[in-house]
């Protein structure tokens, strides 16, 4: 197997501590999470929100399963796990940014649509018309993703190398697609959030003091919370990438680093975890 040299090393591991306590904190936490809310769900009833809840929490999972694996590579700054699960672990990374986004983006309009009374449009949206698309977008991820990582990704990288989640090169043949992608993603992030910062202002002057009690508001307040997580999230991610697709070679490690960033938006389920906690702590106190 091919070696980088003492430079490159250097150069390679000098964020490699930064991304292994990054990944171990969002491991540990993400699972804690993730636990924590499957329990809440259980006593739900399904929704079309609750239903992207649900595909959230899978996607976390997916993608959970593979941290372990960063872990291993930057704590020993070598891969010895194969080619091939290189650029599994690689790709879900970026896997999970967009699947997330994509969740965030349903439950924030299926929330919106529900604020500004487009009764119909919500209505003819049934559960079960969730759960199809649901498996549908998840049969076709399962079945094209696979195909992508095997055939496109990755395909310029030294395989015999012991380096990985460095595939810069493979997006030079696709940079406006990904200029594009990230400039949509931070004006819908944004877009999005100022929606739902509106609709939380209109439910305060609309019930002023009394508004924390009342449910629509906790609701929309849950929504602007999952607005919040795309913004600290991924705008900041973005906004560098339309520098990094520049410099590639170059911001290839500080990349790493702002992609990490991203993966934070695991501990997105704690919003629910929170209020009800408090829930149960009121409850508790007037028994």
């Amino acid at each position: 197997m091919t070696t980088p040299s003492v430079s490159e090393k250097d150069e390679l591991e000098e964020y490699h501590t930064a991304l292994l306590v990054i990944y171990t904190v969002v491991l540990i936490s993400g699972t804690i999470s993730l636990t924590m809310m499957m329990r809440i769900m259980r006593s739900t009833t399904t929704s079309t929100t609750s239903i992207a809840v649900l595909n959230l929490i899978f996607t976390h999972f997916i993608f959970l399963l593979t941290v372990p694996f960063r872990i291993y590579y930057y704590a020993v700054h070598e891969w010895e796990l194969g080619y091939e699960w290189c650029k599994i672990t690689s790709s879900m990374i970026h896997i999970h940014m967009y699947m997330s986004f994509v969740l965030y983006v349903i439950i924030l309009i299926t929330r919106l649509l529900t604020f500004y009374k487009k009764a119909c449009q919500v209505a003819s949206f049934h559960r079960m018309h969730a759960c199809i698309i649901s498996f549908l977008v998840w049969i076709i991820v399962l079945i094209t993703v696979p195909c992508i990582i095997h055939f496109k990704y990755g395909k310029d990288h030294d395989k015999n190398a012991t380096r990985c989640f460095q595939f810069g090169k493979s997006i030079e043949s696709v940079l406006i697609l990904n200029y594009l992608t990230s400039i949509l993603i931070i004006v819908i992030a944004i877009v999005l959030t100022a929606f739902q910062a509106n609709v939380l202002w209109v439910l305060y002057k609309k019930h002023r003091e009394g508004c924390t009690f009342q449910q629509e508001f906790g609701a929309q307040l849950k929504s602007l919370c999952f607005a919040l997580i795309m913004v600290i999230c991924f705008i900041p991610y973005h906004i560098f990438r339309l520098s990094y697709l520049n410099n590639i070679k170059e911001l290839e490690g500080t990349n790493e680093i702002f992609l990490s960033i991203t993966t934070f938006n695991c501990l997105d389920m704690l919003t629910f975890l929170g209020r009800r906690s408090c829930n149960m702590c009121f409850v508790g106190k007037a028994a």
